[in-house]
Parts: structure tokens; C-alpha cells; sequence
């Protein structure tokens, strides 16, 4: 492909796998959002609901080796494959019947869409200078928050237009024509045809000798020693339970507690992942502030961190206020402070780990972060008909005070 030179290529380049991230979210949670029509056709219990959730977890929790391959083979075909992959499965759920069923196709799809994470930590790795990863890892979680504000609209479309169904094989269209834009766009900043020498000179100069690729391959025990990877994997692993119940679960808060119909939770269940949206910049904005004061890059991190767990302790009141508005509140409020706290633990995957070796490492704390949802989900299920959501409100509440603690404790400041 022949095209001439495109200033501040690496921005283009980011505005693309933004659209990967809402499709990766727009395709999970299209699930979430139907769950109430789904269950009742499909005669689906919560406990068994809490399985198939369970399910998209388990498969999501193979980040690592999901973060292996891009490393071994490069993001232009590793990713673009993955993302075939899971927009395929997604339009298979429109032939999905009974609880069965739909588990196996989450699994398969948590395996694939378990590569967005990985691959994006990797391409702010390979494509930004150190003073403009948190801005670049805000901007594409965005994405992220996106896909979950476009799906409670597309699913109410689809009802009314034809069925459930209909959600589902939109989506994974979209995503199959994604990869190959992808595909033929994509380089790595040493081989892009529109990549100007200037900011390439740019890019390279800015980031740090220490992280730069080695021609090993990663060792995934060698990683799992160092103390970094369990200081981001922990916090990740009390921080992601929170979007594990706002994909998932408020959908179905909604309708059984606080008596929403269909259109109400169009109307109203994409406001916590705008809140989000917010989330992705103001966390790297108290990063940028904190820099500009003369506090180290990891400090400034775990500071936004703390930030985010104080404010998510409004999750804790979700279930306590009467008022079902105040409870929409609160659950903005936690889109808000978990993707101020989860897009700066994540982003500290391109601070500590070489280039060669940060979709690995980022796989394996998103490992930890879906292990966290899979058995928050599956509790959940089990117990939810019996105790309620509140209990689960509170502990989502207060559980990133204990990953504050952990990041400040556990991640060591290069030198």
C-alpha cells in the first residue's frame, strides 16, 4: 500500500483500535443487556445465568496466552485474526439455545475478546513515548465504556425489529470488517508506510532504554516472579468484579428489583459506561497533574488509583437508596471511579515490562482481573435470589481499598 506521510500517524493509529474496543464491548455485552428477554424465553435460572457469565470469564481468563501469541507474532496479525475469531462467535449466538448453549459461546468468546487488553497495552508500548501512555490507554479503554453504551439501544432495536437475535449477528458483521481494515493498515513504527522520520525519531526517543524489545521470547514464570506483576494483578483481580456487574448483572438489577422494562434500561443502563468514558481521561489527568508537581510516573499511578477506590465506595450505597434515579446515580458514580483506577493499573503494564514482554504480562494480570469477576459472578448466581444485591454492592464498595493497599505495597519504582 502506497500513501504519503500522515502527521501524528500514532493518534490514527490509536482512533482505529478504539473501534476495536467498543466492538469487543458492544459483542460482550449485547448479553448482558437482552439477559432479561433471554432468561425468560429460555426458562435460564440466575444460578445458571451466573454460568454462562462464568463461562465468557474462564475464557477471558487465557489472556495470557492470548498476550503470548501477539508477542511471538506481531499485533497486525495476531489481533487481526482474533478479532475474526469473536465477531464470528458473537453472530453464533443467534442460533444459541438453552443455558448449555449460550456457556459454550461465551467461553469461545471470552477466549478471543481475552486479546484486546493485552494487545492494547502492547500497542501503547510499541507506539508512544512514556509521557503519553496514560493519555493513549484513557483513549482507548474509552472504547470499552462505548461498546457498552451502544449495546442496551442496538438490543431494544433488534427486539423490535425482529429479535434478540438480530443483536448479535450486527455485531459480529461489524467486527469481521473491522479485522481487516486492520489488517491492512496496521504496521509497527519501524515498517508503517505513512510513519514520518520525525515522529518516529519522536516516539522512539520518548521511551525508556530499560523496556526496549529483546529477541528472547517471554518466559511466563520468569514474569510470575517478579513482585510488578503481582501489583498490578491483584488490584485488578478486587478492581474488575465492578464491570463484571455492570455488564452483566445491572441489566437484570434493573428489571427484578427496581422494576425497569426494556425501554427504561435503554433509556438509562448506558449512563454508568458513559460515566466511565470520563473515568479513562480523568485518571490520566490526575497523572499528567500529579507530573507536572514533580511526582515520579509510578507514584502519580498509584495516587490516581486511590483516587478511584475512595470515590467507588459510593458503590457500596447502591442497594441501600430507595429512590431507583439515586441508584443510577451510584452506579455512575462506580462506572466513573473503576475506570479512573482500572485504566491506570492497566497502563502500568507498558511502565514495567519490556516491549517484548507487556501483552504477556498484561495477560496475565488480566488473568487475575477476570478471575476476580468469574468467582464475584458465580457467587453472585448462586446467592443472589436468596441475601439480594446489596451484600454485593457493599463489598464491591470497599474492595479497591485493599488493591490501593496492595499496588502501594507490592510495585517497586524502577530505577
Amino acid at each position: 500500500m502506497k500513501v504519503g506521510r500522515i502527521p501524528k500517524l500514532r493518534w490514527t493509529i490509536i482512533a482505529l483500535f478504539v473501534g476495536a474496543m467498543v466492538i469487543n464491548y458492544l459483542a460482550r455485552s449485547v448479553l448482558g443487556v437482552a439477559a432479561p428477554v433471554i432468561l425468560t424465553e429460555q426458562n435460564i435460572s440466575s444460578e445458571q445465568y451466573g454460568w454462562i457469565t462464568g463461562a465468557f470469564q474462564i475464557g477471558v481468563m487465557f489472556q495470557p496466552l492470548a498476550g503470548y501469541v501477539l508477542d511471538a507474532i506481531g499485533l497486525r496479525t495476531g489481533f487481526a485474526m482474533f478479532v475474526a475469531a469473536w465477531s464470528i462467535i458473537t453472530a453464533a449466538h443467534a442460533l444459541a439455545s438453552g443455558w448449555m448453549g449460550f456457556a459454550v459461546l461465551r467461553g469461545a468468546l471470552g477466549l478471543a475478546e481475552g486479546s484486546a487488553q493485552p494487545a492494547g497495552q502492547k500497542l501503547i508500548a510499541e507506539w508512544f513515548p512514556a509521557k503519553e501512555r496514560g493519555l493513549a490507554g484513557g483513549i482507548y479503554n474509552i472504547g470499552a465504556s462505548f461498546g457498552a453504551v451502544f449495546a442496551p439501544p442496538l438490543v431494544a432495536w433488534a427486539v423490535m425489529t425482529q429479535s434478540w437475535r438480530l443483536a448479535f449477528i450486527v455485531a459480529g458483521g461489524i467486527g469481521l470488517i473491522w479485522a481487516v481494515f486492520w489488517y491492512l493498515w496496521f504496521r509497527t513504527p519501524q515498517r508503517h508506510f505513512a510513519l514520518g522520520a520525525a515522529e518516529r525519531d519522536y516516539i522512539l526517543s520518548g521511551q525508556e532504554a530499560r523496556l526496549a524489545a529483546t529477541a528472547e521470547r517471554p518466559r511466563m514464570l520468569t514474569l510470575l516472579r517478579r513482585r510488578d506483576l503481582w501489583g498490578i494483578a491483584l488490584p485488578r483481580m478486587l478492581a474488575d468484579p465492578v464491570w463484571g456487574m455492570l455488564s452483566f448483572w445491572m441489566p437484570l438489577y434493573l428489571a427484578r428489583v427496581r422494576g425497569f422494562d426494556l425501554a427504561q434500561i435503554a433509556l438509562f443502563a448506558w449512563l454508568p459506561f458513559l460515566a466511565a468514558d470520563l473515568g479513562c481521561l480523568f485518571g490520566p489527568a490526575i497523572v499528567a497533574a500529579l507530573q507536572r508537581r514533580g511526582v515520579d510516573l509510578i507514584d502519580a499511578r498509584r495516587w490516581a488509583f486511590t483516587t478511584g477506590a475512595v470515590l467507588m465506595t459510593g458503590m457500596a450505597f447502591v442497594g441501600i437508596v430507595t429512590n431507583p434515579y439515586a441508584a443510577i446515580a451510584l452506579l455512575c458514580l462506580g462506572g466513573f471511579a473503576h475506570q479512573t483506577l482500572s485504566v491506570t493499573v492497566i497502563t502500568m503494564a507498558s511502565d514495567l515490562f519490556r516491549r517484548n514482554e507487556v501483552a504477556t504480562a498484561a495477560g496475565l494480570a488480566g488473568f487475575a482481573g477476570n478471575l476476580g469477576v468469574l468467582v464475584f459472578s458465580l457467587v453472585l448466581g448462586g446467592m443472589v435470589d436468596d441475601v439480594g444485591y446489596e451484600p454485593f454492592f457493599v463489598l464491591l464498595g470497599v474492595l479497591d481499598l485493599i488493591g490501593a493497599l496492595l499496588l502501594w505495597t507490592l510495585v517497586r519504582k524502577p530505577r
